[in-house]
């Protein structure tokens, strides 16, 4: 299978995923800026939006959007354990979280914070969300290790997430819980490995594209 990613991007968890799982992928940068692929070629017909993650999977269809994307990463390779069986209340409880995280925080409040062409009402009004946001996290964290019981790509995900915090604006010391968690999560050798990697990747793009402008 093929990941589309760009650097830093939410795609960065579906890589941690897949390192975790021990899997054999391809991946392949996407400039979500100019919507192409280092090759040129227009990143359009892969996906419609124009965002990542891709995953291309084995059989050769396209399939986008991480609460999509994670999920099915984890259920090829059950020996990882990266989610609860199908059917079960864990795995309920693991859609569950992977939904808070893509429309709670990704969406609603990293989204409009992160976006350098956002009005500065919608940063005011964003900001007004993230207390509610993170207390819920700080009071389910609060002498939990992991979302569930043990680390789940809805944790990969979480991370990715919170590793945005630092260029948002948002610190997350107000929240001792969601601040130790992102701590400890981003001492897992995989994550560590993953998040160096497109911390490289995206210093490349920004002095490439620093080159160019």
């Amino acid at each position: 299978m093929d990941l589309y990613f760009a650097p830093l991007a939410c795609s960065l968890a579906t890589r941690i995923a897949l390192y975790e799982a021990g899997a054999q992928a391809g991946f392949i940068q996407v400039d979500t800026k100019r919507k192409r692929l280092h090759d040129g070629s227009d990143f359009y017909p892969v996906n419609a939006l124009g965002q990542v993650p891709v995953l291309r999977t084995d059989e050769g269809w396209l399939l986008t959007e991480n609460t999509a994307i994670l999920p099915y990463v984890a259920d090829q390779f059950p020996s990882a354990q990266l989610a609860p069986a199908a059917g079960t209340a864990e795995r309920a409880k693991l859609q569950q979280w992977l939904g808070f995280i893509s429309t709670e925080l990704h969406k609603a409040v990293f989204v409009p914070l992160l976006d350098p062409q956002a009005p500065a009402d919608i940063g005011d009004y964003t900001r007004r969300k993230v207390a509610l946001r993170l207390g819920v996290l700080q009071e389910h964290l609060d002498k939990r290790e992991f979302l569930l019981d043990r680390f789940t790509v809805a944790d990969g995900y979480l991370f990715t997430v919170l590793n945005w915090a630092q260029y948002a604006g948002v610190d997350l010391s107000q929240w001792p819980a969601v601040d130790a968690y992102y701590r400890r999560i981003a001492q897992r050798p995989v994550v560590a490995r993953a998040l160096a990697e497109e911390v490289a990747l995206y210093r490349e793009e920004v002095a490439r594209q620093s080159a160019e402008a």
